[in-house]
């Protein structure tokens, strides 16, 4: 046992009265409605957080538009990139109050809290800080010839959108933020986040060391609530010039919808996915089996990139759910303020029955599980690492997302046949390819209909690389270079001269 000793600070920000983050200042309305928000490791409510009125909601885009307009529209590329690099300095000397802040509300081991939440979350924002100063328009040459001899020049600007609203998720509340708000201010936008209801903390601790950071007010704002409330009124604000949002298929539908309906908002939707890792028959049965715990359970699962489908040859699929029946097996459930556990929580209550009621219907319908199917019987939402021996390409377990440690399994006979079976699905996110023969995955990546084709690995980002979805697994790219064309307009200028 390495149990975590809790911060006093932490102490302190979880006793406090928290509400929303705007124009630089704490504010909280007193007396009416709060969030409660629960340990998901022992279903203990540990803070409170006040949903933000309209009011609130009105007064956050206000002085971001005014923030965009003045105090940081006056300010250089150069100093904006400094002042984000400042930030990732603050968020690693608070490394350890903000991932116990992170693990508490949302059961993620501290391990993966210090991990993802502030070293992946301060490289990235320190990835969009190189930027500031790279955003060039160009020049161009007219095609037209003149009529009387005169002369023409064309370029193009880029220029920033506006304020930007992020519809942040509950699984990574820090790391997809700053994967929004960083992106947003390195291109000159200002912008005003809604954490999760059920993750709502950590962002508020992030806003107030951008202050700290010398980030002026109201450039980096924070309000909280349910999504049918708060995520409507700023994805309907008419001050707001685009909406960026992580999260399920049919909330980012309405979200486009009503980003259409709202002044025609631009709008960048990463939508999730039921994502396949493929394994070769030239992969063997051990090699097979790590790849498919690498892919499907990190974080329990909870990993809008992770494979829920593993497509196992044949010849390998008996040896294959044999030795993966033993490894999950040992998997056991652990408090995630432990260094040393392996296996945490779902992020919620209404989480584990939304994946423990997808086994009673597998269940029902005669699915083999190959492990687990069910909740270790301890206190918190801990689900059992599940393995499903599935019968067919439309068992609800293939087709919809469960966001848990639960993996389906289904045999091929033929290449032809596992490309067709990889690209049945409404989703395109991520997929695999496991393989020693470098050819065959060459030509097969062309053929797989996914945003991001990984060969022998699964979950790797890095924020060089532009990530997002085909079909129904969103809309835009984040990260590389491309999240520039998605957060600026362009301007055309042609003189006559």
């Amino acid at each position: 046992m390495a149990e975590v000793t809790i911060l006093p600070q932490v102490r302190a920000f979880l006793e406090r009265s928290n509400g929303q983050f705007i124009n630089g200042q704490r504010v909280t309305s007193e007396g009416g409605e709060t969030i409660a928000v629960a340990n998901p490791a022992t279903n203990e409510v540990i803070a409170h957080v006040a949903p933000a009125t309209n009011a609130e909601i009105d007064a956050a885009v206000e002085t971001a538009h005014h923030a965009f307009h003045g105090a940081w529209a006056n300010t250089t590329p150069a100093q904006r990139g400094l002042l984000l690099n400042r930030l990732a300095d603050l968020m690693i000397a608070h490394r350890e109050e903000l991932a116990q802040l992170e693990t508490l509300s949302s059961g993620k081991l501290i391990t993966l809290s210090r991990a993802f939440e502030v070293d992946y979350a301060v490289a990235f924002l320190r990835y969009y800080a190189s930027w500031t100063t790279k955003i060039e328009g160009r020049t161009v040459a007219l095609s037209l010839p003149s009529a009387t001899g005169e002369k023409y020049t064309g370029l193009t600007l880029r220029e920033p959108l506006g304020v930007v609203a992020g519809i942040v998720p509950w699984n990574f509340s820090i790391m997809i933020a700053v994967w929004k708000f960083g992106s947003a201010l390195a291109c000159g936008c200002t912008a005003v986040l809604k954490p999760s209801e059920v993750t709502p903390l950590t962002m508020l601790r992030v806003a107030e060391l951008a202050i700290e950071a010398g980030i002026p007010p109201g450039v980096l704002n924070v309000v909280n609530g349910r999504g049918p409330q708060a995520g409507h009124a700023l994805m309907t604000h008419p001050e707001i010039a685009k909406i960026t949002f992580t999260g399920g298929m049919e909330t980012g539908a309405a979200i486009g919808t009503a980003a259409m309906q709202s002044g025609f908002k631009r709008v960048t939707l990463e939508l999730g996915g039921k994502n396949a890792a493929a394994f070769l028959p030239d992969t063997s049965p051990d090699r097979t089996v790590d790849g498919i715990i690498e892919a499907g359970f990190l974080n329990s699962g909870q990993v809008c990139a992770s494979a829920e489908r593993c497509y196992v040859h044949r010849s390998r699929i008996d040896d294959v759910a044999e030795r993966l029946g033993k490894r999950l097996a040992a998997f056991a459930p652990g408090d995630p303020m432990d260094d040393e556990s392996q296996f945490g929580p779902l992020a919620s209550r209404a989480h584990f029955e939304k994946v423990t009621g997808s086994f009673a219907r597998a269940r029902a319908r005669g699915a083999r599980f190959i492990h687990g199917g069910g909740a270790f019987d301890i206190p918190g939402c801990y689900i059992q690492p599940t393995a499903v021996l599935a019968r067919s390409q439309d068992d609800e377990l293939m087709r919809q997302e469960v966001f848990g440690p639960v993996v389906s399994l289904l045999v091929y006979d033929s290449v032809e046949e596992l490309v067709t079976l990889m690209n049945d699905s409404p989703y395109g996110l991520t997929a695999s390819l496991w393989t020693n023969d470098l050819s065959q995955a060459l030509r097969l990546i062309p053929r797989i209909e996914a945003g991001t084709v990984w060969i022998n690995m699964h979950n790797y980002i890095d924020p060089a690389m532009p990530f997002g979805g085909a079909k129904g697994s969103g809309i835009g790219r984040e990260f590389g270079s491309a999240f520039i064309e998605h957060f600026t307009e362009i301007k055309s200028v042609i003189m006559r001269y």
